[in-house]
């Protein structure tokens, strides 16, 4: 498995809130997958309120 750090936005109350995130997954697409569960589960968003900006592997 490889380290993938996740960075974006997601919508807070008023405004945006900006994220960076490590997660450890097989490739791009499964580290963008649990970012996005891990985000909406963490702070009850929907997937529509979290934009990815950028999946970079370490």
């Amino acid at each position: 498995m490889s380290q993938f750090t996740v960075t974006g936005r997601f919508k807070n109350r008023d405004d945006f809130a900006e994220f960076e995130t490590t997660i450890d997954a097989e490739n791009e697409d499964v580290a963008r997958e649990h970012a996005l569960s891990q985000l909406g589960s963490r702070h009850g968003l929907k997937r529509t309120q979290i934009d990815l900006e950028e999946v970079e592997q370490r």
